[in-house]
């Protein structure tokens, strides 16, 4: 009965194909903008992480010059003492062969003048030393405060995200059980909907239950707008047989599909439509084999991916 249904639509889509392959081919072409700035977005998570162990790297490093340094210091200090006291013997001895002959007192003078001039350049070391650790001690401050800094905005936006998690969790704790779940992984959020909660097969109008859904979700981005909103829709592996000229295939179903969610997304006032954007990725990222019904099941979905703007983090790595 539904491939008769769908063979009929095939024919009446059939006058509008023009038009379905020009949606096409603009979500296509935005899709393609999409998994770029996805790619972007993963390529600088990796290098905040990148950055954040070559931090900790230098860190590391600067720590250990700088005990050397003090090492080195302390040592200066232990030797310059040692040369001062000798001096002051020597000074001793010198007030005491002033009587002697002049040979003596030459002599005498003569070492006193070399140890003077060892003192004076082990001075001049030590102020050198104690320089070169001043600033080792200004490095390792600055770039222990830098770390400290990186480490407390991606724990901050780590803490958005799971202070997000919760929101959405309990909004749609009703959905529970109906094919919606909401989890956090790679600092991102990701709401997935099921067909089954959201249109009938070979359709892209959801459904009064999905809409109760998805309007909720929409009130909790309405108070985080901050939020990058990419809305995907997953398809199994089972080629399209509709209404020709309505849907074209597996992709352009899925794309409506998405652009549906968005359009529900949208209509509320509190969500930035800046923030969203809908992709269709047919049956190209399935969750599970597409060998077994419940595996298509699973593939046929719509997934709210959720990712925290990083222009501040973006803005910190420029800098180091």
């Amino acid at each position: 009965m539904i491939k008769k249904i769908s063979i009929g639509l095939v024919l009446i889509a059939l006058s509008s194909s023009c038009v379905s392959k020009k949606v096409f081919n603009e979500l296509e072409t935005k899709f393609a903008d999409l998994k770029k700035e996805n790619r972007k977005t993963q390529d600088l998570y990796d290098s905040i992480s990148k950055s954040k162990n070559q931090l900790d790297i230098d860190y590391s490093k600067l720590k250990k010059d700088y005990e050397k340094t003090k090492a080195e210091r302390d040592k200066l200090a232990i030797d310059f003492a040692a040369a001062d006291k000798n001096l002051k013997t020597l000074q001793a001895s010198y007030s005491a062969l002033e009587k002697n002959s002049d040979e003596s007192l030459k002599e005498n003078m003569a070492k006193n003048r070399e140890l003077l001039a060892q003192l004076e350049a082990k001075e001049k070391a030590l102020a050198a030393e104690k320089e070169r650790l001043n600033k080792l001690s200004a490095d390792l401050k600055k770039g222990t405060d830098r770390v400290n800094e990186l480490e407390s905005i991606m724990a901050a936006k780590e803490a958005a995200m799971k202070k997000l998690k919760d929101a959405l969790s309990k909004s749609l704790k009703a959905f529970e059980g109906k094919g919606l779940t909401v989890n956090q992984r790679d600092g991102k959020v990701y709401v997935s909907m099921e067909n089954k909660l959201l249109f009938e097969s070979g359709s892209w109008a959801v459904g009064p239950e999905g809409k109760k859904a998805v309007v909720l979700v929409g009130s909790v981005l309405a108070q985080n707008p901050d939020i990058s909103v990419l809305i995907e829709g997953h398809t199994d592996n089972d080629k399209f047989s509709g209404a020709v000229g309505q849907i074209e295939n597996n992709w352009d179903l899925s794309t409506k599909r998405a652009t549906a969610i968005v359009n529900i997304l949208s209509e509320n006032k509190g969500v930035k439509k800046d923030n969203l954007t809908a992709a269709g990725r047919g049956e190209f990222a399935p969750l599970m084999s597409n060998d077994t019904p419940e595996g298509k099941a699973k593939n046929r979905r719509i997934e709210i991916v959720l990712t925290p703007k990083l222009d501040e983090i973006s803005k910190m790595l420029n800098e180091l």
